[in-house]
């Protein structure tokens, strides 16, 4: 409290009575305007922390959700390839018999066909 008396009085005789009113005007202007500077930066910083939080938010979102679906994409693709797997076989096997019951008919209708010449 001392050091303000202090110095009002070295205000005090180095302005003198005039110009002090006038010094603690600028002064008290000056202030107000450093301090909403500095609450606009600090709120700045604020809202990019926050959108940096944000985008980061999103990034684990993005990367759970495409594991939330490749996963399951990845076991239909295996579960396709072994039901492709298992029917491969019965469906040469089918392919095979039609084809010797293709090949039946045809020796069968040649021998007809020999039969009536």
């Amino acid at each position: 409290m001392q050091e303000i008396i202090v110095i009002f009085i070295i205000a005090l005789i180095i302005f003198g009575p005039r110009k002090l009113p006038e010094l603690g005007k600028t002064l008290g202007k000056g202030l107000s305007e450093f301090k909403k500077a500095s609450n606009d930066l600090k709120k700045a910083w604020e809202d990019e922390v926050e959108l940096e939080k944000e985008k980061n938010s999103l990034k684990d979102l993005l990367h759970e959700s495409t594991a939330a679906i490749t996963e399951p994409a990845a076991e239909i693709s295996r579960e396709l390839k072994e039901s492709t797997d298992v029917l491969k076989e019965p469906a040469a096997d089918f392919s095979k018999e039609l084809k010797e019951s293709a090949n039946d008919f045809q020796e069968s209708v040649a021998d007809y066909s020999k039969e009536i010449q």
